[in-house]
């Protein structure tokens, strides 16, 4: 088991022309280039791009049709025990037992995990509770836990034994917006010392921290670069006007709209342009947010149906 100090420089993570087939003929993947170290890694993209696929050819759970992953220069598919003793996962949906008591629950997984020294043990399931804000509901059965809970308790299983690599798919589904907050400030932490691949379609999940994301589309990396780049595409395509009400439903079948405020008699609309076209009247906005970017980079390609979630909706 790694300390944190020889996990300062975190695990580097590279996939190299993966592609996957299922039976039936669905390519899920097509010829997938990433590579990424320590810190927080986000990946998003609408539902059904390929992302789930992705984590789970990571995670050594699926083997790929072709091309390759590698854990800190271990291959998923030859060196499976390697990478798993590296490894941390959080699948979509995590489930637990529910009649067995959180510490229970956590303690059999950290047993699972190699953690066999009963004092050790314990002293870390602790240590992760405390961590990710379940020490005071340590006794509570699993049934009595709000979403948001077993959705830490499933990230307390990730941490146990302590992993270089934590893998988070698609982690605020469901959750109250403070739930989200927390999760965010967590996964930051979590960051400074490993390697996080945070998968999503909602680009809020990312948070500040992330500096490092790629977007994922029909099974091909579609962008790689940071936020500030991502935003730096959107320019010129966020805009800002005030309509009469007849003009704003119109407006709502030719643009992606963010927002709409009543101004007097008018409609403030907040939109996205897929083209670049904006309407008459219109004023460009300098503080486009990450959210506004990817729904113009999305939408330039065709694709409106992604997910737009702001901090305050639930």
């Amino acid at each position: 088991m790694t300390t944190p100090a020889e996990r300062s420089a975190g695990v580097t993570v590279t996939v190299q022309q993966l592609g996957h087939v299922y039976k039936g003929g669905t390519t899920a993947l097509d010829g997938v280039d990433l590579e990424f170290g320590r810190g927080l890694f986000g990946l998003l993209g609408p539902n059904g791009a390929g992302k789930s696929t992705l984590m789970r050819i990571m995670c050594t759970l699926l083997v790929p049709t072709r091309g390759s992953v590698s854990v800190a220069g271990h291959d998923v598919v030859r060196e499976r025990r390697a990478v798993r003793s590296m490894l941390g996962y959080l699948p979509q949906e995590f489930g637990a037992w529910r009649l067995h008591r959180v510490e229970e629950v956590l303690d059999t997984l950290a047993l699972v995990s190699g953690l066999t020294d009963r004092a050790r043990r314990r002293a870390r399931v602790g240590e992760v509770l405390t961590q990710v804000g379940l020490d005071e509901v340590a006794d509570r059965k699993v049934k009595k836990l709000s979403g948001g809970m077993v959705r830490r308790l499933g990230v307390a299983q990730a941490l146990v034994h302590e992993p270089d690599l934590i893998v988070v798919d698609e982690p605020t589904v469901g959750l109250d917006p403070q739930e989200r907050l927390r999760f965010r400030k967590l996964m930051a932490d979590l960051g400074q010392d490993r390697t996080i691949v945070l998968s999503t379609h909602i680009v809020a999940d990312l948070g500040s921290s992330c500096r490092d994301l790629a977007l994922i589309d029909g099974g091909k990396i579609v962008f790689r670069g940071s936020p500030v780049d991502l935003v730096a595409r959107a320019a010129g395509r966020v805009f800002e006007v005030g309509v009469d009400p007849a003009a704003a439903k119109r407006m709502a079948g030719e643009y992606e709209v963010v927002s709409s405020a009543r101004d007097g008699d008018l409609a403030r609309i907040r939109a996205v342009s897929s083209d670049g076209r904006l309407p008459d009247g219109a004023v460009p906005v300098e503080d486009v947010s990450l959210e506004e970017a990817y729904l113009a980079f999305m939408a330039g390609r065709g694709r409106v149906e992604v997910a737009l979630v702001s901090e305050d909706v639930a």
